[in-house]
């Protein structure tokens, strides 16, 4: 399973591709507002975060119709070569994607909360669907379990040969799942043991997957052991 880091910071972003972990970066309108960007400023920004990672980075359109979704996909598509077109999963967006997918341009379906929804979206040519783990949860309902059968189902077909792509992901259907709304690291860990392609994880849970009592424990012990060999 690959790491995207859900967030709009540069500089946490810049921190956690130190790390060796991180193959590509989502981003949303709410993300971008928390680090106090501004509309003017927001393809720029953009091409910064671009530029700092190698992989796909997820730029969402605004518009609420197909024909603002093709404007807006199509301007961000254009501002580097590993921009991914973020599109909610509605009819017009649907439409859109379509549309961007036969244009070689990569989508990320987002919004997305059920199987039929994330089949439209592979059949629509998506090169990601994103279901939100995080908001099941939020409602009381098990997110993990909605995700197993998005990935179950989805990996049950070869998108690819509906696709315009031709492109096939690494389980051979056409489409990469991420699993989005992630809130803690056993949001990871289910994730990753029902399949998911890849998890988009804000810049806190990233850092605490590296993180455990008994790694803390163990090294905190090596180090008194050795200070006793140094006064020896």
């Amino acid at each position: 399973m690959k790491f995207f880091l859900d967030t709009a910071s540069l500089e946490e972003i810049s921190e956690a591709v130190s790390w060796g972990a991180v193959a590509g970066v989502t981003t949303n309108p709410t993300l971008y507002a928390r680090v106090g960007g501004k509309l003017q400023d927001f393809e720029q920004h953009i091409k910064k975060i671009c530029a700092l990672v190698k992989g796909p980075v997820s730029a969402e359109v605004t518009a609420p119709d197909t024909a603002g979704m093709l404007a807006e996909g199509r301007a961000l598509a254009s501002l580097a070569d590993n921009v991914a077109v973020k599109v909610p999963l509605t009819l017009d967006g649907l439409a859109a994607t379509r549309a961007l997918a036969n244009e070689g341009i990569e989508v990320n379906m987002t919004l997305v909360f059920s199987v039929p929804q994330a089949i439209l979206a592979a059949r629509a040519g998506a090169r990601y669907v994103s279901p939100f783990v995080g908001r099941f949860d939020d409602i009381a309902e098990d997110g993990i379990e909605q995700l197993s059968n998005i990935v179950m189902a989805l990996g049950n077909y070869d998108f690819a040969e509906d696709g315009p792509r031709g492109t096939s992901g690494p389980h051979g259907r056409g489409v990469e799942v991420i699993a989005a709304s992630i809130r803690n690291p056993n949001h990871v860990t289910q994730a990753a043991l029902v399949g998911a392609d890849i998890a988009t994880v804000p810049f806190g849970v990233l850092k605490k997957c590296a993180v455990h009592p008994l790694t803390t424990n163990g090294l905190a012990a090596f180090e008194a052991d050795w200070e006793k060999v140094k006064q020896a």
